[in-house]
């Protein structure tokens, strides 16, 4: 056997095993043939995307342009957006409507903002109007305090029901201060009304010196954040740094770990933890070693897919896969890749037209066709 092949069968073989590890599943190839139809190839990075219904797509471009995309049509630009702070892992992220948008027209968006000494996570709420291309009647709703000038780490995954916002905002790459601190942000998945102020119902709503809106707190960085419409779950996925994804059913006032526990090392291989779990705080439901780079997260209920029907699809940016979980009784029972070396997958959505659209770092927005 030669050098190289030997080489690739003890990495196979490392890749094989660390999926298999405890607390994780296999992660089984689907040999059913999945195609995809790029449709907007002019979206360097994709972060945000959702659908509007008239099937037109408000998409966010993370160096800080929001786009309409109609099939047939030239792109156009939203303008009159908030100053962004787009730099490093920076600029416009997220973005979800308002439950009654037809009548409304209001958006929520997370983006980076300069602060005092650097920039951070902040969510907005604005209206869409679609005469003039441009956003009006701007407010913003919450703004990370986490007095950091790196630029790492913002989360910023958004997920909207007929109650709630849920966002994250990362640790901004201040592990050792942020994530545990229930007195500062980062790390943290946080939890709004719709109007903006904060339920009275939020787990450290009434504990002194605790930033009211946190919703969980121990992350890392965030970057798949989903309400399952069957069952009002919220779940989660964030960044482990070499190694260490995780998937974590999200629940009010829950530690998950980070840096305290964890599976993964720090990128130069040596350890950030010895332990990988601790009374008090949560275990992932699904962890991947090595990383696969998680990103975008998306419930599928639609017919146009009956296959795909009842699972959770997200991307990785790591390896170009798109991975559909199992989930039930709490629990993630399978991960099937459907997807391979597709590119950096940086988010994934189910349209209101029931299509599954991929946004992929560097080539644009695509549709998965059935």
């Amino acid at each position: 056997m030669l050098f190289w092949q030997k080489l690739l069968f003890i990495q196979l073989c490392f890749i094989t095993t660390a999926v298999q590890a405890e607390h994780s599943q296999p992660l089984i190839e689907d040999k059913t043939t999945y195609r995809t139809q790029l449709l907007w190839p002019d979206i360097v990075i994709p972060w945000g995307m959702v659908q509007l219904p008239d099937n037109s797509i408000l998409a966010t471009e993370r160096a800080g342009k929001l786009w309409l995309l109609t099939e047939d049509k030239p792109s156009v630009e939203i303008t009159a957006l908030p100053e962004i702070d787009a730099n490093g892992q920076g600029g416009l992220l997220d973005i979800a409507l308002h439950p009654d948008f037809n009548n409304n027209h209001l958006i929520f968006f997370t983006y980076t903002t300069k602060t005092a000494i650097g920039s951070d996570t902040a969510l907005m709420r604005a209206q869409l109007d679609l005469e003039n291309n441009q956003l009006t009647e701007q407010t913003q709703l919450y703004l990370g305090e986490g007095d950091s000038n790196r630029g790492n780490h913002y989360g910023g995954r958004l997920a909207v029901t007929k109650q709630f916002i849920y966002f994250s905002i990362g640790d901004r790459g201040q592990r050792d201060k942020n994530p545990q601190n229930l007195s500062l942000d980062g790390g943290k998945i946080y939890r709004l009304n719709l109007d903006g102020s904060i339920p009275t119902s939020n787990p450290f709503f009434e504990q002194a010196g605790a930033k009211k809106a946190i919703y969980s707190y121990g992350h890392r960085n965030p970057q798949g954040l989903l309400v399952l419409s069957n069952n009002n779950q919220v779940w989660s996925h964030e960044h482990g740094p070499k190694g260490g994804d995780e998937v974590n059913l999200i629940e009010t006032g829950q530690n998950y770990g980070w840096p305290v526990i964890g599976y993964g090392t720090n990128y130069s291989g040596t350890n950030y933890t010895e332990i990988t779990a601790k009374e008090g705080m949560q275990q992932p439901k699904l962890y991947w070693v090595p990383s696969i780079a998680p990103s975008g997260m998306a419930y599928i209920n639609s017919d146009k897919y009956p296959q795909l029907q009842g699972e959770v699809l997200l991307g990785s940016m790591k390896f170009g896969d798109l991975v559909a979980l199992e989930i039930n009784d709490n629990e993630v029972l399978k991960q099937t890749k459907l997807l391979t070396n597709s590119g950096r997958i940086r988010n994934v959505i189910q349209g209101q037209d029931g299509y599954i659209y991929l946004g992929i770092d560097g080539e644009g927005i695509s549709r998965l066709l059935p």
